[in-house]
């Protein structure tokens, strides 16, 4: 192996746990390609690393790069399986966490229940002191009391402790004052501070933060900790890095100290790649679909950039308000809609899909592991969408009686016969992906035909076409390994870093020197950061956003600056491009002042990232890698004979045209009648709709 580097992503899902390795000849640049799945393991999901390494044949020893995505910290915060928490903040500001927001979604139900706060008031204590919102102190913090709090907490057997005060924001003093005395009266407890993980203001969104973070801190470290010494035991020597909900990855030790920022690295992984991939075949437009067994994914990318937010949450739907976490989170619309998704019939004869899932297990009626409902696979089988013979790859036998007795049932309640059922749940599906893509691109202000639709996931190559159909997109791209194409992100992912600061000033020209001064200083803590860990500075590379708002309002809007300094002289400039991304999300501009309210730096260095080559046109005829024929029911366009192609055998340089099936271990592409082929040198499906 010495003249070979080997990469791999590992990629822990609900139901499989994926593994995308490259082995790469260092003389010819060439590349080996290795996918695997495997079971998911809970609790203890690093035998599913372990697992499925071993499944795909590789040798930890021989491994230089691994990058490792999981669904831990949000999977202990949905099935409330982190620590008890003790909070201290301000005095006067303990329920802060009860109060929360007045915009309840449920706004007329009367019986309406705010979500139960993760930490009860019992365990929410104060401590004198107080800091403006520009960062002065105006009442000094009084430690005193905190050797009772912590003795209590241990009495109530707190496992960990969240600080969080009043403008901390502004100036974390007083925060790292009472951690570093938590810590002496305490040691070795978990104990994190709001300024460890966000400068930005907005109280009840850190003081949240704060505690969600201390309740998986242990959780999390004691899974990365087991995780590591279950590879190093196997002999691994190479560099871990854990990716996360921003599009990066960092690495182990300081994710271990900040776990939070890991909530959604699985859905980030994949929409990075989705950026990725759009820059590699000169696509830098995207609309990214990601359909998995549970729920179905989207996000919106524009000139290869993931936008990326701070206004995420958790459980929150028409009858939740949830719960907000301020950390930078690819910004993207989730719905209840996969391949496991239920078909069900309501009290008044309508047809629904989701958000209900069979899950892996039962999972969907043609599992035959008990599943009697009708799902959307059940659907796509029945239809011959999905090959009954080739069903998961050839490593399940279809129960199709179990499929049609479950359509069926849905059939009866509608009053129609198993097939009209069954093209019924996956145009309802459709319908309700369309929606959720609607989300990220029209109800922003940008038109999904100037858009190319990269889709990926299980289920993704199966809806992409209707979608793009529906939608009027003219361009769809399935990826190579699109069932693990989350894995193969991180490994296109560099170590990146978030910064977002607060700092309110108005957009004049006297104002450039403190807004440059802002960025400058935000951008030596980033390089000092990374120097620490034996990153060269000179190789941290910036990327520098500002927040804006008209005077007077609540919320802001994030612009991209051009590279070089702020100046008086571009003060102009940076209000235009304000004004013209205002008015195309919100369709108007005010003829008002425009205010600052803070910087948001990205701070990122190459850690392994994996380049790509385009293999040259092999000169065989699509022909080769035919399957066979059969019927398909395309649900709009009726049945037609359909060409089933075997997606192993198809090569650069291959075309053909729909109606066609690409059959994959992990996927299935569906291509409707008239629909162009080409797979590309990347051995990306590329597909052109024509309507």
């Amino acid at each position: 192996m010495a003249n070979k580097t080997i990469r791999v992503a590992t990629d822990v899902g609900g139901t499989f746990t994926d593994l995308v390795c490259f082995e790469t000849d260092r003389d010819s640049g060439q590349s080996r390609i290795i996918t695997a799945k495997s079971d998911t393991t809970p609790p203890n999901f690093e035998k599913g690393v372990l697992n499925v390494l071993a499944k795909g044949e590789v040798d930890p020893k021989s491994i230089d790069f691994l990058a490792h995505g999981t669904t831990v910290v949000i999977n202990a915060l949905t099935e409330r399986k982190g620590v008890k928490v003790g909070l201290i903040t301000t005095a006067g500001f303990r329920d802060t966490l009860e109060i929360a927001r007045g915009n309840r979604p449920d706004f007329f139900n009367l019986h309406y229940k705010k979500p139960e706060p993760f930490v009860p008031r019992y365990l929410r204590r104060e401590l004198p002191g107080r800091m403006t919102y520009r960062g002065d102190e105006i009442a000094a913090l009084d430690l005193s009391p905190l050797a009772g709090i912590v003795e209590d907490f241990k009495a109530d057997g707190v496992e960990a402790v969240a600080i969080c005060f009043l403008h901390s924001y502004a100036n974390p003093a007083h925060e790292q004052a009472a951690m570093a005395e938590v810590e002496k009266l305490w040691p070795g407890v978990s104990v994190v501070s709001s300024h460890q993980i966000t400068r930005e203001w907005r109280e009840y969104e850190r003081s949240n933060t704060a505690v969600l973070s201390a309740y998986v801190q242990p959780v999390a470290q004691r899974y990365l900790k087991r995780l590591e010494d279950g590879l190093t035991g196997d002999g691994f020597g190479g560099s871990l890095y854990v990716m996360q909900s921003n599009c990066g990855v960092d690495s182990l030790e300081a994710v271990s100290r900040i776990p939070i920022t890991m909530v959604e690295s699985g859905p980030a992984s994949g929409f990075w790649g989705a950026a990725e991939l759009g820059k590699l075949i000169g696509e830098p437009n995207v609309l990214a679909l990601d359909i998995g067994g549970t729920t179905a994914k989207c996000s919106l990318i524009e000139n290869g950039q993931v936008k990326i937010m701070t206004d995420y949450w958790i459980e929150r739907d028409r009858t939740s308000a949830g719960y907000p976490i301020m950390v930078p989170v690819v910004d993207l619309v989730e719905i209840g809609n996969g391949g496991g998704s239920i078909a069900w019939v309501d009290d008044f004869g309508k047809l629904h899909v989701g958000p209900q899932s069979a899950g892996a297990l039962p999972g969907p009626a043609a599992y035959g592991k008990g599943g009697t409902n009708a799902t959307t696979t059940d659907a796509n089988l029945w239809l011959g969408r999905i090959n009954r013979d080739y069903f998961c790859g050839g490593e399940i036998d279809a129960d199709m009686d179990a499929a049609g007795k479950a359509i069926k049932a849905v059939g009866k309640k509608l009053g129609v016969d198993a097939s009209e059922a069954a093209r019924g749940i996956v145009r309802i599906a459709n319908n309700n992906m369309v929606n959720a893509l609607k989300l990220v691109s029209l109800n922003r202000g940008f038109d999904p035909r100037d858009f190319t639709l990269v889709a990926f996931g299980g289920g993704g190559a199966m809806h992409a076409v209707a979608l793009a159909q529906e939608l009027g997109v003219k361009k769809v791209v399935i990826p190579a390994g699109a069932s693990v194409f989350s894995a193969w992100g991180m490994m296109m992912s560099d170590l990146r870093r978030d910064y977002f600061v607060t700092n309110l000033a108005d957009l004049s020209g006297d104002s450039a020197d403190s807004i440059e001064a802002l960025f400058a200083e935000t951008e030596d803590r980033a390089r000092d950061q990374y120097a620490a860990e034996g990153i060269d500075r000179a190789k941290v590379k910036f990327l520098r956003f500002a927040k804006f708002r008209y005077q007077n309002q609540e919320h802001t809007t994030e612009v991209l600056l051009e590279d070089g300094p702020v100046t008086a002289e571009r003060i102009a400039a940076i209000e235009a491009s304000f004004h013209e991304t205002y008015e195309r999300e919100y369709t108007y501009r005010l003829d008002a002042p425009v205010e600052l309210v803070g910087i948001h730096l990205v701070a990122s260095a190459e850690v392994g990232k994996l380049t790509m080559k385009s293999e040259e046109p092999t000169g065989n005829p699509a022909s080769d890698a035919l399957k066979g024929k059969r019927d398909v029911d395309y649900a709009l366009e009726g049945v037609h004979q359909a060409d089933i192609y075997d997606g192993t055998k198809l090569e650069s340089g291959m075309t053909f045209a729909g109606p066609a099936v690409v059959e994959d271990p992990g996927t299935t592409i569906v291509i409707h009648p008239g629909n162009q082929v080409a797979v590309d040198g990347y051995r990306n499906i590329r597909i052109t709709i024509e309507k």
